[in-house]
């Protein structure tokens, strides 16, 4: 590999620190909202709770039904500000505490939309509302147990070849690891990470990458992830970018130890990649979200011609992309949603709702865009239907 050493990234201004600050009293009012959803989805499962007591022969099956509500209500907001400010925590206690509270809360928001349809449909059918809201929340439990407990931790390996417009015939066939959205943190173990870095070798890559989100929150698990990142093995080294999450906290001391590992976090730079007789220009920007990224800068200097791959992990940017005749933008930061239709993931997803690139493969032109997955998780830690992905990306001269 040869590299053609990059100016020294610029300061960013004054204004990223507010912004990265900002967050904090918006995220406060996010938090009472969806303390507000909280209660209000778990009127149903509390009918419905009462009514497998009571089938169960509980003596006083409302008493049972209101204990459990009011514990469910009382502890969101203790675990959605842990998850706001990431600490190491025992794993007994996210097994049996956190992850259970987890199936029962997405199943009390999986309830929300079917138990208003019970509302209405069970008194014109005859039917009991009340075992309507128990198999409803039940079904929830079941779905939603599969998604925190199982599909969550179960990931897959894909494959996904690019051509790309006038790369140079050596470079056909280059293979790059690409992983994405990590989210290391007390839902998400060290050793899960470990699990994915051990497939992503397994592939013997010529390049390995990682497009941001490394954090879920705070610095507490730098170490960790530091160690993961220089754990990656590809013939021409690993290169990440950065995302909002690793903002969400203090980035800096995490580009250090990223170094210190082995690994290269590219902010607003790139460098040539170089096989054989071929080359290729890798770059990246810095995170969208705090307004660090300059795609120019990023570009800057590239040679004339040259194949063009970008770290960008919003994908938003490919609009930015595609006009500087970029080849390959590479981004994450969705996850797909996390939840989507199981077999339509591309089509009936969350983050499709938000974002015009979401998940998978887009062109324009002669620029393409691929959309990670994601391998970890934020907000409430489940996946339906997205499963998390190690991606093998393999160029081919066209």
């Amino acid at each position: 590999m040869t590299t053609e050493a990059p100016p020294a990234p610029s300061v960013p201004p004054p204004k990223t620190a507010t912004r990265a600050i900002g967050h904090r009293p918006r995220m406060a009012t996010f938090l009472y909202l969806l303390l507000a959803v909280t209660a209000v989805a778990h009127i149903g499962p509390m009918i419905g709770i009462a009514e497998l007591a009571r089938q169960l022969g509980a003596q006083r099956p409302w008493l049972v039904s209101g204990a459990v509500v009011t514990i469910g209500v009382a502890l969101f907001l203790g675990r959605a500000r842990a998850g706001m400010s990431d600490h190491h925590r025992s794993r007994w206690l996210t097994l049996l505490v956190d992850e259970p509270y987890y199936v029962h809360w997405t199943a009390c928001i999986f309830s929300l939309v079917p138990s208003i349809i019970a509302t209405i449909v069970c008194p014109l059918a005859g039917w009991s509302m009340s075992v309507a809201f128990m198999w409803i929340y039940l079904a929830g439990l079941v779905v939603c147990g599969y998604g925190v407990l199982v599909r969550r931790r179960v990931f897959v390996v894909k494959k996904v070849e690019v051509p790309i417009t006038g790369l140079h015939p050596s470079l056909d066939g280059y293979r790059i690891a690409h992983l994405s959205d990590l989210h290391i943190g007390a839902m998400t173990p060290r050793s899960r990470a470990e699990a994915w870095v051990r497939a992503a070798n397994a592939l013997a890559p010529d390049l390995a990458v990682i497009t941001g989100d490394m954090v879920t929150n705070g610095t507490e698990f730098h170490n960790d992830i530091a160690d993961i990142v220089g754990n990656l093995r590809a013939k021409n080294g690993t290169f990440v970018s950065m995302g909002n999450h690793d903002y969400f906290g203090e980035g800096e001391p995490l580009t250090t130890l990223i170094a210190d590992k082995g690994g290269r976090v590219l902010r607003n730079e790139g460098l040539v990649i170089s096989r054989d007789e071929g080359a290729f220009y890798l770059a990246a920007i810095d995170d969208t979200w705090t307004r660090r990224d300059d795609i120019d800068a990023a570009l800057r200097e590239r040679p004339d011609g040259m194949s063009a791959v970008l770290l960008a992990h919003d994908p938003e940017r490919f609009r930015d992309a595609y006009k500087r005749d970029v080849d390959l933008t590479l981004s994450g930061h969705t996850h797909g949603g996390q939840i989507a239709l199981p077999f339509f993931a591309k089509h009936v997803t969350l983050s499709k709702l938000t974002h015009h690139y979401h998940l998978g493969i887009y062109t324009r032109g002669k620029s393409t865009l691929y959309v990670h997955p994601g391998l970890g998780t934020t907000g409430p830690p489940i996946r339906l239907g997205v499963a998390p992905a190690v991606v093998l990306i393999t160029l081919r001269a066209v």
